[in-house]
């Protein structure tokens, strides 16, 4: 394989004439990080992709600007059998170079300066950031002892030596860093604790919060607080692991909200969303109900939307195309209910006040955001909401 070709090519398409981060990545071989990896059939059901079994396929998979599956529900692709069709959610991939490249502008790393890479994955801002750093600066963090012990094996077969640590970021941070870029969302509350005792007065950390698409960025202060502000620009990444793997999804909850009838039913006032990928609507709805799992079908003209809380409240919206849908919910909350609300206030000035807003952080993980006369808290136990 050409991967300097390649790679250099991917440099090109993901980062500036004039970025400090263009030659890390055009001499990172990034397909060496990712052997294996995991992809939907037409079906929608996970199939075992083996680079060394298709070049060509590897070539165009590791070095495009994409995103990689390498873990679904609790079978990583390396441990894989060829046939095996696991079920579930992607709990472990391998970002792509242009997000990966973004975050770490979001952090601003440099040259002599502790940098803390949270989420090691599959390695491939641990490369990025050893190949333009010096090693010994560079730490990655990791809950699952095969991913920082499988990483820290290629990346050291690449000739880059960071520090990898296998940890549960929720409960203890080792060490003191002055930037920590996240590539997993951190829980606000006692889960973001040990992550803001990790970062020294004068740090800068980058992260997205909870189930948000948001990337907050901010500067701890001598008294512990961090302050800074939503950036105008997203991602999504997996929630923080804590413990041996993610908690179980409410599917018990979504398969009664997919085919109960509610103890309340209504006709919404706008089409069904796919809450998934309606990145503003999706923070929104994290920041004020913080909490709730969201499921989309579309079969032909005919779509369908879940959502679901751990209290269990629950919704369903069903409708034809972009009719008003039909909307059964249950539970002490009113799922749909709040999702209108954040979509009548988009309709009504245009935008959310997310994207742009101040954050402070105190000590204790609660979060606060706040945009002229708006204002939010996460983190508290409740979504606290000021409309």
């Amino acid at each position: 394989m050409d991967w300097k070709r390649r790679a250099q090519e991917l440099a090109d398409r993901v980062t500036d004439p004039d970025s400090r981060w263009r030659d890390a990545v055009a001499s990172v071989p990034r397909h060496e990080l990712i052997p294996r990896w995991w992809d939907m059939d037409d079906s929608g059901g996970w199939v075992l992709r083996e680079g060394a079994n298709d070049s060509h396929a590897w070539a165009k998979a590791a070095y495009g600007d994409r995103s990689l599956v390498t873990r679904v529900g609790a079978l990583h692709a390396d441990h894989a059998n060829p046939g095996d069709r696991p079920d579930g959610a992607p709990t472990s991939s391998a970002t792509l170079p242009s997000l990966v490249v973004r975050m770490l502008r979001h952090g601003r790393p440099g040259p002599g300066l502790s940098l803390l890479d949270l989420g090691t994955g599959a390695g491939g801002l641990a490369a990025y950031a050893s190949r333009r750093l010096r090693d010994g600066s560079v730490t990655s963090l990791d809950v699952d002892p095969y991913l920082t012990d499988a990483a820290g094996a290629r990346l050291a077969d690449m000739g880059l030596h960071p520090e990898l640590i296998t940890a549960d970021a929720t409960e203890h941070v080792p060490g003191l860093y002055e930037r920590i870029v996240s590539t997993v969302g951190l829980p606000t509350g006692p889960g973001l604790r040990p992550t803001l005792a990790a970062l020294v007065p004068g740090g800068r950390i980058a992260t997205t919060l909870g189930r948000t698409c948001l990337i907050v960025t901010g500067w701890k202060h001598t008294n512990g607080d961090v302050i800074g502000q939503v950036e105008r620009d997203t991602a999504g990444f997996m929630l923080t692991r804590s413990g041996d793997d993610h908690p179980p999804t409410l599917s018990d909850l979504l398969a009664l909200a997919r085919d109960t009838r509610g103890e309340e039913t209504s006709t919404g006032r706008y089409p069904v969303v796919d809450v998934a990928n309606a990145w503003e609507l999706r923070s929104m709805l994290e920041v004020t109900t913080p909490g709730v799992e969201h499921v989309y079908e579309q079969h032909g003209r005919h779509r369908t939307a879940c959502l679901v809380h751990p209290d269990g409240s629950w919704a369903r919206a069903t409708a034809e195309r972009t009719d008003p849908p039909e909307v059964h919910q249950g539970g002490p909350q009113r799922l749909w209910t709040a999702l209108e609300r954040t979509r009548n206030r988009l309709n009504a000035e245009g935008s959310l006040p997310l994207l742009g807003a101040r954050v402070h952080i105190t000590p204790d993980g609660i979060c606060h955001l706040s945009g002229g006369n708006w204002h939010a808290t996460m983190g508290s136990g409740n979504g606290d909401d000021n409309q």
